[in-house]
Protein backbone atom coordinates (compact mmCIF):
# COMPACT_ATOMS: atom_id res chain seq x y z
CA UNK A 1 0.00 0.00 0.00
CA UNK A 2 1.41 3.31 -1.03
CA UNK A 3 1.73 5.75 1.84
CA UNK A 4 -0.13 8.93 1.20
CA UNK A 5 1.85 12.11 1.87
CA UNK A 6 0.72 14.04 4.91
CA UNK A 7 -1.24 17.18 4.19
CA UNK A 8 0.38 20.24 5.72
CA UNK A 9 -1.90 22.34 7.89
CA UNK A 10 -2.87 25.62 6.37
CA UNK A 11 -0.64 28.46 7.50
CA UNK A 12 -2.22 30.94 9.87
CA UNK A 13 -3.06 34.18 8.23
CA UNK A 14 -1.59 36.96 10.37
CA UNK A 15 -2.97 40.45 10.39
CA UNK A 16 -1.44 42.55 7.64
CA UNK A 17 1.10 45.05 8.91
CA UNK A 18 -0.34 48.50 9.44
CA UNK A 19 1.93 51.47 9.25
CA UNK A 20 1.74 53.73 12.33
CA UNK A 21 -0.25 56.90 11.96
CA UNK A 22 1.88 60.01 12.27
CA UNK A 23 0.24 62.60 14.51
CA UNK A 24 2.07 65.93 13.96
CA UNK A 25 0.86 67.36 17.29
CA UNK A 26 2.22 64.54 19.43
CA UNK A 27 5.40 64.15 17.39
CA UNK A 28 6.05 67.87 17.92
CA UNK A 29 5.46 67.52 21.67
CA UNK A 30 7.83 64.53 21.81
CA UNK A 31 10.54 66.44 19.91
CA UNK A 32 10.21 69.36 22.31
CA UNK A 33 10.60 67.09 25.36
CA UNK A 34 13.64 65.42 23.82
CA UNK A 35 15.26 68.83 23.23
CA UNK A 36 14.59 69.82 26.83
CA UNK A 37 16.08 66.54 28.06
CA UNK A 38 19.02 66.12 25.69
CA UNK A 39 20.15 69.72 25.17
CA UNK A 40 18.99 71.34 28.42
CA UNK A 41 16.85 73.55 26.21
CA UNK A 42 13.97 75.61 27.53
CA UNK A 43 10.49 74.82 26.27
CA UNK A 44 9.64 78.47 25.67
CA UNK A 45 12.59 78.69 23.26
CA UNK A 46 12.13 75.28 21.64
CA UNK A 47 8.39 75.41 20.96
CA UNK A 48 8.08 78.48 18.66
CA UNK A 49 10.40 77.15 15.91
CA UNK A 50 8.82 73.69 16.14
CA UNK A 51 5.34 75.19 15.78
CA UNK A 52 6.50 77.30 12.85
CA UNK A 53 7.98 74.24 11.13
CA UNK A 54 4.76 72.28 11.71
CA UNK A 55 2.76 75.03 9.99
CA UNK A 56 5.19 75.11 7.07
CA UNK A 57 5.17 71.32 6.69
CA UNK A 58 1.38 71.22 6.76
CA UNK A 59 1.13 74.01 4.18
CA UNK A 60 3.62 72.23 1.90
CA UNK A 61 1.31 69.20 1.91
CA UNK A 62 -1.75 71.30 1.20
CA UNK A 63 -3.08 71.14 4.74
CA UNK A 64 -3.13 73.36 7.81
CA UNK A 65 -1.69 73.14 11.31
CA UNK A 66 -4.58 74.78 13.14
CA UNK A 67 -4.49 77.04 16.18
CA UNK A 68 -6.11 74.26 18.21
CA UNK A 69 -3.26 71.94 17.15
CA UNK A 70 -0.71 74.43 18.42
CA UNK A 71 -2.67 74.85 21.66
CA UNK A 72 -2.76 71.09 22.24
CA UNK A 73 0.96 70.69 21.52
CA UNK A 74 1.74 73.52 23.94
CA UNK A 75 -0.44 72.00 26.65
CA UNK A 76 1.14 68.57 26.20
CA UNK A 77 4.67 69.96 26.52
CA UNK A 78 4.14 72.35 29.43
CA UNK A 79 1.70 70.09 31.25
CA UNK A 80 4.07 67.14 31.05
CA UNK A 81 7.02 69.21 32.27
CA UNK A 82 5.07 70.75 35.15
CA UNK A 83 3.76 67.40 36.38
CA UNK A 84 6.89 65.38 35.64
CA UNK A 85 7.54 64.50 39.29
CA UNK A 86 4.01 63.24 39.83
CA UNK A 87 3.98 61.27 36.59
CA UNK A 88 7.36 59.73 37.38
CA UNK A 89 5.94 58.42 40.67
CA UNK A 90 2.90 56.97 38.88
CA UNK A 91 4.95 55.37 36.09
CA UNK A 92 7.36 53.90 38.64
CA UNK A 93 4.41 52.18 40.31
CA UNK A 94 3.39 50.60 36.99
CA UNK A 95 6.68 49.06 35.88
CA UNK A 96 8.85 46.23 37.19
CA UNK A 97 12.20 48.02 37.02
CA UNK A 98 13.71 51.19 38.50
CA UNK A 99 12.64 54.30 36.63
CA UNK A 100 16.26 55.21 35.88
CA UNK A 101 16.55 52.05 33.77
CA UNK A 102 13.84 53.18 31.35
CA UNK A 103 15.32 54.78 28.24
CA UNK A 104 14.67 58.54 28.28
CA UNK A 105 12.77 58.58 24.94
CA UNK A 106 10.49 55.83 26.22
CA UNK A 107 9.95 57.75 29.45
CA UNK A 108 9.04 60.88 27.47
CA UNK A 109 6.35 58.97 25.55
CA UNK A 110 5.04 57.47 28.79
CA UNK A 111 4.97 60.91 30.44
CA UNK A 112 3.08 62.41 27.51
CA UNK A 113 0.60 59.55 27.73
CA UNK A 114 0.28 59.92 31.51
CA UNK A 115 -0.48 63.62 31.12
CA UNK A 116 -3.19 62.92 28.57
CA UNK A 117 -4.73 60.29 30.88
CA UNK A 118 -4.40 62.14 34.19
CA UNK A 119 -4.11 65.83 33.33
CA UNK A 120 -6.44 66.46 30.37
CA UNK A 121 -9.98 65.70 29.25
CA UNK A 122 -8.82 63.50 26.38
CA UNK A 123 -10.83 60.23 26.53
CA UNK A 124 -8.92 57.25 27.90
CA UNK A 125 -9.06 55.15 24.74
CA UNK A 126 -7.90 58.11 22.61
CA UNK A 127 -5.04 58.95 24.98
CA UNK A 128 -3.74 55.37 25.03
CA UNK A 129 -4.21 54.82 21.30
CA UNK A 130 -2.52 58.10 20.31
CA UNK A 131 0.40 57.46 22.66
CA UNK A 132 0.94 53.94 21.33
CA UNK A 133 0.88 55.24 17.76
CA UNK A 134 3.46 57.85 18.75
CA UNK A 135 5.59 55.10 20.30
CA UNK A 136 5.40 53.06 17.08
CA UNK A 137 6.62 56.07 15.09
CA UNK A 138 9.44 57.24 17.35
CA UNK A 139 10.41 54.05 19.26
CA UNK A 140 9.39 51.10 17.10
CA UNK A 141 6.75 48.39 17.45
CA UNK A 142 8.59 46.43 20.14
CA UNK A 143 8.80 49.22 22.68
CA UNK A 144 5.33 50.41 21.71
CA UNK A 145 3.98 47.22 23.30
CA UNK A 146 5.68 48.18 26.58
CA UNK A 147 4.16 51.66 26.35
CA UNK A 148 0.75 50.17 25.72
CA UNK A 149 0.97 47.88 28.75
CA UNK A 150 2.12 50.66 31.11
CA UNK A 151 -0.48 53.17 29.97
CA UNK A 152 -3.27 50.65 30.42
CA UNK A 153 -2.15 50.22 34.02
CA UNK A 154 -2.08 54.00 34.50
CA UNK A 155 -5.59 54.27 33.04
CA UNK A 156 -6.93 52.10 35.87
CA UNK A 157 -7.11 55.16 38.20
CA UNK A 158 -7.61 58.91 37.90
CA UNK A 159 -5.05 61.37 39.28
CA UNK A 160 -6.56 61.52 42.78
CA UNK A 161 -6.62 57.74 42.93
CA UNK A 162 -2.96 57.53 42.01
CA UNK A 163 -1.94 60.24 44.47
CA UNK A 164 -3.51 58.25 47.27
CA UNK A 165 -1.23 55.38 46.31
CA UNK A 166 2.08 57.07 45.49
CA UNK A 167 2.21 60.12 47.82
CA UNK A 168 3.08 59.51 51.48
CA UNK A 169 0.53 60.86 53.99
CA UNK A 170 0.99 64.53 54.87
CA UNK A 171 1.09 63.68 58.58
CA UNK A 172 3.96 61.24 58.02
CA UNK A 173 6.15 63.37 55.71
CA UNK A 174 4.70 66.76 54.82
CA UNK A 175 7.43 67.86 52.42
CA UNK A 176 7.53 64.58 50.50
CA UNK A 177 3.72 64.56 50.29
CA UNK A 178 3.69 68.08 48.83
CA UNK A 179 6.58 67.22 46.48
CA UNK A 180 4.69 64.29 44.92
CA UNK A 181 1.22 65.85 44.91
CA UNK A 182 2.35 69.20 43.49
CA UNK A 183 5.28 67.95 41.40
CA UNK A 184 8.20 69.91 42.86
CA UNK A 185 11.53 68.51 44.07
CA UNK A 186 11.49 68.12 47.82
CA UNK A 187 14.30 70.63 48.37
CA UNK A 188 12.38 73.24 46.37
CA UNK A 189 9.28 72.65 48.49
CA UNK A 190 11.40 73.15 51.61
CA UNK A 191 13.04 76.33 50.31
CA UNK A 192 9.76 77.89 49.18
CA UNK A 193 8.09 76.99 52.47
CA UNK A 194 10.91 78.64 54.44
CA UNK A 195 10.64 81.81 52.35
CA UNK A 196 6.85 81.93 52.52
CA UNK A 197 6.39 80.96 56.16
CA UNK A 198 2.99 80.04 57.51
CA UNK A 199 1.15 76.75 57.46
CA UNK A 200 -0.02 74.20 54.94
CA UNK A 201 -2.58 76.31 53.07
CA UNK A 202 -0.11 78.95 51.89
CA UNK A 203 2.51 76.56 50.56
CA UNK A 204 -0.13 74.45 48.79
CA UNK A 205 -1.56 77.58 47.15
CA UNK A 206 1.93 78.58 45.99
CA UNK A 207 2.78 75.14 44.59
CA UNK A 208 -0.57 74.96 42.79
CA UNK A 209 0.06 78.42 41.29
CA UNK A 210 3.44 77.20 40.01
CA UNK A 211 1.58 74.53 38.03
CA UNK A 212 -0.86 76.92 36.38
CA UNK A 213 -0.34 78.42 32.96
CA UNK A 214 0.72 82.08 33.45
CA UNK A 215 -1.05 84.93 31.73
CA UNK A 216 0.70 86.76 28.92
CA UNK A 217 1.22 90.32 30.16
CA UNK A 218 2.18 93.31 28.04
CA UNK A 219 3.84 96.55 29.09
CA UNK A 220 3.07 99.86 27.39
CA UNK A 221 6.39 101.72 27.48
CA UNK A 222 5.78 105.24 28.83
CA UNK A 223 5.99 108.01 26.25
CA UNK A 224 5.76 105.47 23.43
CA UNK A 225 2.47 103.66 24.00
CA UNK A 226 -0.40 103.70 26.48
CA UNK A 227 -2.33 100.96 28.19
CA UNK A 228 -5.52 102.28 26.56
CA UNK A 229 -3.91 101.90 23.12
CA UNK A 230 -3.08 98.27 23.85
CA UNK A 231 -6.54 97.53 25.23
CA UNK A 232 -8.13 99.03 22.13
CA UNK A 233 -5.80 97.15 19.80
CA UNK A 234 -6.47 93.81 21.47
CA UNK A 235 -10.18 94.35 22.12
CA UNK A 236 -12.20 94.34 25.33
CA UNK A 237 -13.07 90.66 24.99
CA UNK A 238 -9.42 89.61 24.70
CA UNK A 239 -7.59 91.79 27.24
CA UNK A 240 -7.81 93.24 30.73
CA UNK A 241 -5.85 96.00 32.49
CA UNK A 242 -3.03 94.82 34.72
CA UNK A 243 -3.78 94.29 38.38
CA UNK A 244 -1.06 96.56 39.77
CA UNK A 245 1.01 98.30 37.09
CA UNK A 246 -0.49 101.30 35.22
CA UNK A 247 1.37 100.10 32.12
CA UNK A 248 0.22 96.46 32.15
CA UNK A 249 -2.32 94.68 29.94
CA UNK A 250 -3.23 91.01 30.45
CA UNK A 251 -4.07 88.99 27.36
CA UNK A 252 -6.80 86.36 27.31
CA UNK A 253 -5.72 82.79 26.64
CA UNK A 254 -4.52 82.42 23.09
CA UNK A 255 -3.75 86.12 22.61
CA UNK A 256 -0.89 86.72 20.19
CA UNK A 257 1.40 89.64 21.19
CA UNK A 258 3.11 89.66 17.79
CA UNK A 259 -0.14 90.66 16.11
CA UNK A 260 -0.20 94.02 17.96
CA UNK A 261 1.38 96.96 16.12
CA UNK A 262 2.83 98.53 19.28
CA UNK A 263 4.61 95.27 20.16
CA UNK A 264 6.00 94.79 16.65
CA UNK A 265 7.27 98.39 16.70
CA UNK A 266 8.92 98.05 20.13
CA UNK A 267 6.67 100.63 21.79
CA UNK A 268 5.29 97.84 23.97
CA UNK A 269 6.59 94.43 24.97
CA UNK A 270 5.86 91.22 26.82
CA UNK A 271 6.78 91.62 30.49
CA UNK A 272 5.55 90.05 33.70
CA UNK A 273 3.80 92.52 35.97
CA UNK A 274 6.22 91.73 38.80
CA UNK A 275 9.13 92.90 36.67
CA UNK A 276 7.25 96.09 35.87
CA UNK A 277 6.69 96.75 39.59
CA UNK A 278 10.39 96.28 40.37
CA UNK A 279 11.48 98.77 37.69
CA UNK A 280 8.81 101.29 38.73
CA UNK A 281 9.75 101.05 42.43
CA UNK A 282 13.40 101.80 41.67
CA UNK A 283 12.42 104.69 39.39
CA UNK A 284 10.09 106.19 42.02
CA UNK A 285 12.28 105.73 45.11
CA UNK A 286 12.87 109.08 46.87
CA UNK A 287 16.13 110.73 45.90
CA UNK A 288 17.90 113.89 46.99
CA UNK A 289 19.90 115.91 44.51
CA UNK A 290 20.49 115.17 40.87
CA UNK A 291 18.64 112.43 39.00
CA UNK A 292 20.43 112.25 35.68
CA UNK A 293 22.25 108.93 35.29
CA UNK A 294 20.69 105.50 35.70
CA UNK A 295 22.32 102.07 35.40
CA UNK A 296 20.87 98.64 34.71
CA UNK A 297 23.83 96.46 35.66
CA UNK A 298 22.46 93.06 34.52
CA UNK A 299 20.26 94.22 31.68
CA UNK A 300 19.73 91.11 29.54
CA UNK A 301 17.43 90.30 27.87
CA UNK A 302 16.18 93.89 28.15
CA UNK A 303 12.63 94.00 29.52
CA UNK A 304 13.36 96.02 32.66
CA UNK A 305 15.95 98.10 30.81
CA UNK A 306 13.37 99.13 28.19
CA UNK A 307 10.91 100.23 30.86
CA UNK A 308 13.63 102.04 32.83
CA UNK A 309 14.85 103.79 29.68
CA UNK A 310 11.34 105.02 28.94
CA UNK A 311 10.84 106.23 32.52
CA UNK A 312 14.27 107.91 32.53
CA UNK A 313 13.53 109.66 29.24
CA UNK A 314 10.41 111.22 30.76
CA UNK A 315 12.63 112.93 33.37
CA UNK A 316 15.49 113.89 31.10
CA UNK A 317 17.75 111.16 32.53
CA UNK A 318 19.98 108.76 30.59
CA UNK A 319 20.23 104.98 31.05
CA UNK A 320 23.34 102.86 30.71
CA UNK A 321 22.36 99.22 30.16
CA UNK A 322 25.19 96.77 30.81
CA UNK A 323 25.10 93.04 30.07
CA UNK A 324 28.02 90.62 30.36
CA UNK A 325 27.07 88.26 27.52
CA UNK A 326 27.42 89.91 24.07
CA UNK A 327 24.47 87.98 22.56
CA UNK A 328 22.23 89.11 25.43
CA UNK A 329 23.53 92.67 25.05
CA UNK A 330 22.26 92.55 21.46
CA UNK A 331 18.83 91.57 22.80
CA UNK A 332 18.97 94.63 25.07
CA UNK A 333 19.82 96.84 22.09
CA UNK A 334 16.81 95.45 20.26
CA UNK A 335 14.53 96.07 23.26
CA UNK A 336 15.72 99.68 23.65
CA UNK A 337 15.69 100.57 19.94
CA UNK A 338 13.58 103.65 19.31
CA UNK A 339 13.61 104.93 22.89
CA UNK A 340 13.22 108.71 22.69
CA UNK A 341 15.67 109.51 25.47
CA UNK A 342 19.45 109.03 25.66
CA UNK A 343 20.69 105.54 26.42
CA UNK A 344 23.70 103.32 25.82
CA UNK A 345 24.12 99.54 25.77
CA UNK A 346 27.46 97.94 26.54
CA UNK A 347 28.77 94.41 27.06
CA UNK A 348 30.57 94.49 30.42
CA UNK A 349 31.04 92.35 33.53
CA UNK A 350 29.19 93.93 36.45
CA UNK A 351 31.71 92.46 38.93
CA UNK A 352 34.58 94.25 37.12
CA UNK A 353 32.81 97.31 35.74
CA UNK A 354 34.31 99.94 33.43
CA UNK A 355 32.48 102.87 35.09
CA UNK A 356 33.86 104.95 37.94
CA UNK A 357 32.54 104.58 41.50
CA UNK A 358 29.77 107.03 42.37
CA UNK A 359 28.82 107.62 38.73
CA UNK A 360 25.08 106.93 38.97
CA UNK A 361 22.00 108.19 40.76
CA UNK A 362 19.92 105.02 40.40
CA UNK A 363 21.16 101.47 39.87
CA UNK A 364 19.19 98.29 39.24
CA UNK A 365 21.02 95.00 39.77
CA UNK A 366 18.71 92.14 38.77
CA UNK A 367 21.19 89.38 39.49
CA UNK A 368 21.52 85.90 37.96
CA UNK A 369 19.71 83.43 40.20
CA UNK A 370 18.08 80.01 40.41
CA UNK A 371 14.89 81.21 38.71
CA UNK A 372 12.68 79.50 41.31
CA UNK A 373 10.33 82.47 41.09
CA UNK A 374 9.43 81.75 37.46
CA UNK A 375 8.57 78.05 37.59
CA UNK A 376 5.22 78.76 35.93
CA UNK A 377 7.05 79.94 32.81
CA UNK A 378 10.01 77.58 32.92
CA UNK A 379 8.73 74.41 34.57
CA UNK A 380 11.78 72.41 33.51
CA UNK A 381 13.98 74.61 35.74
CA UNK A 382 12.67 72.91 38.88
CA UNK A 383 14.11 69.57 37.72
CA UNK A 384 17.49 71.01 36.71
CA UNK A 385 18.38 73.00 39.77
CA UNK A 386 20.11 71.40 42.75
CA UNK A 387 20.57 72.73 46.31
CA UNK A 388 24.29 73.09 45.69
CA UNK A 389 23.55 75.56 42.87
CA UNK A 390 22.88 78.17 45.57
CA UNK A 391 26.55 77.98 46.56
CA UNK A 392 27.51 78.83 43.00
CA UNK A 393 25.23 81.85 42.76
CA UNK A 394 26.10 83.28 46.17
CA UNK A 395 29.54 84.85 45.44
CA UNK A 396 28.29 86.34 42.16
CA UNK A 397 25.19 87.87 43.74
CA UNK A 398 27.18 89.41 46.60
CA UNK A 399 29.82 90.72 44.23
CA UNK A 400 27.25 92.33 41.95
CA UNK A 401 25.44 94.00 44.85
CA UNK A 402 28.72 95.37 46.25
CA UNK A 403 29.62 96.82 42.85
CA UNK A 404 26.14 98.30 42.50
CA UNK A 405 26.53 100.10 45.83
CA UNK A 406 29.95 101.31 44.72
CA UNK A 407 28.56 102.56 41.41
CA UNK A 408 25.91 104.78 43.00
CA UNK A 409 26.70 108.20 44.49
CA UNK A 410 26.13 109.01 48.14
CA UNK A 411 22.37 109.54 48.49
CA UNK A 412 21.69 107.47 45.39
CA UNK A 413 19.48 104.37 45.29
CA UNK A 414 20.24 100.74 44.45
CA UNK A 415 17.61 98.11 43.69
CA UNK A 416 18.71 94.52 44.29
CA UNK A 417 16.30 92.15 42.51
CA UNK A 418 16.03 88.43 41.89
CA UNK A 419 13.44 86.19 40.25
CA UNK A 420 13.69 83.86 43.22
CA UNK A 421 12.15 83.83 46.69
CA UNK A 422 14.90 81.57 48.10
CA UNK A 423 16.19 83.25 51.27
CA UNK A 424 19.78 82.42 50.32
CA UNK A 425 19.37 84.59 47.20
CA UNK A 426 17.35 87.43 48.68
CA UNK A 427 17.52 88.96 52.17
CA UNK A 428 20.55 86.90 53.23
CA UNK A 429 22.59 88.34 50.35
CA UNK A 430 21.65 91.92 51.21
CA UNK A 431 22.37 91.52 54.92
CA UNK A 432 25.71 89.83 54.25
CA UNK A 433 26.85 92.69 52.01
CA UNK A 434 25.68 95.44 54.36
CA UNK A 435 27.30 93.80 57.39
CA UNK A 436 30.48 92.72 55.60
CA UNK A 437 30.09 89.01 56.26
CA UNK A 438 32.41 86.61 54.46
CA UNK A 439 35.53 88.74 54.78
CA UNK A 440 34.36 91.77 52.76
CA UNK A 441 34.18 95.25 54.24
CA UNK A 442 30.76 96.47 55.39
CA UNK A 443 28.95 98.83 53.03
CA UNK A 444 27.54 102.13 54.28
CA UNK A 445 23.94 101.95 53.09
CA UNK A 446 20.47 101.96 54.61
CA UNK A 447 17.25 100.17 53.74
CA UNK A 448 14.44 102.01 51.98
CA UNK A 449 10.93 100.69 52.59
CA UNK A 450 9.88 99.43 49.16
CA UNK A 451 6.25 98.70 50.08
CA UNK A 452 4.85 102.24 49.64
CA UNK A 453 6.38 102.27 46.16
CA UNK A 454 4.07 99.41 45.15
CA UNK A 455 0.91 101.28 46.04
CA UNK A 456 -2.23 99.17 46.18
CA UNK A 457 -0.38 95.84 46.11
CA UNK A 458 -1.46 93.74 49.14
CA UNK A 459 0.41 91.07 51.04
CA UNK A 460 3.90 92.60 50.84
CA UNK A 461 4.96 91.47 54.31
CA UNK A 462 6.73 93.35 57.06
CA UNK A 463 9.25 95.11 54.82
CA UNK A 464 11.40 96.96 54.20
CA UNK A 465 12.07 94.60 51.28
CA UNK A 466 9.32 93.14 49.10
CA UNK A 467 8.56 89.61 47.98
CA UNK A 468 5.92 89.06 45.29
CA UNK A 469 4.17 85.69 44.90
CA UNK A 470 2.33 83.93 42.07
CA UNK A 471 -0.56 82.83 44.29
CA UNK A 472 -1.00 86.22 45.99
CA UNK A 473 -0.20 88.69 43.22
CA UNK A 474 -0.45 86.74 39.95
CA UNK A 475 3.17 87.64 39.17
CA UNK A 476 6.47 85.83 39.14
CA UNK A 477 8.02 85.56 42.62
CA UNK A 478 10.16 88.68 42.25
CA UNK A 479 12.18 90.01 45.19
CA UNK A 480 13.26 93.64 45.60
CA UNK A 481 15.44 95.35 48.21
CA UNK A 482 15.99 99.12 47.91
CA UNK A 483 19.11 100.62 49.49
CA UNK A 484 20.38 104.20 49.79
CA UNK A 485 24.15 104.79 49.85
CA UNK A 486 24.98 106.81 52.96
CA UNK A 487 28.76 107.26 52.83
Amino acid sequence: MTEQPRRRPAAKQGKPYRRPQKDPVRILAFEALRAVDERDAYANLVLPPLLRKAREDAAAKGGRFEARDAALATELVYGTLRRQGTYDAVIAACIDRPLREVDPPVLDVLSLGAHQLLGTRIPTHAAVSASVELARVVLGDGRAKFVNAVLRRIAAHDLDGWLEQVAPPYEKDAEDHLAVVHSHPRWVVSALWDALGGGRAGIEDLLEADNERPEVTLVARPGRATREELLTAVGEDSALPGRWSPYAVRLAEGGEPGAIDAVREGRAGVQDEGSQLVAMALANAPLEGRDERWLDGCAGPGGKAALLAALAAGRGAALLASEKQPHRARLVERALAGNPGPYQVIAADGTRPPWRPGSFDRVLMDVPCSGLGALRRRPEARWRRRPEDMDGFAPLQRGLLREALSAVRVGGVVGYATCSPHLAETRVVVEDVLKGRGGARPVAAEWIDARPLMEGVPGLGDGPDVQLWPHLHGTDAMYLALLRRTA
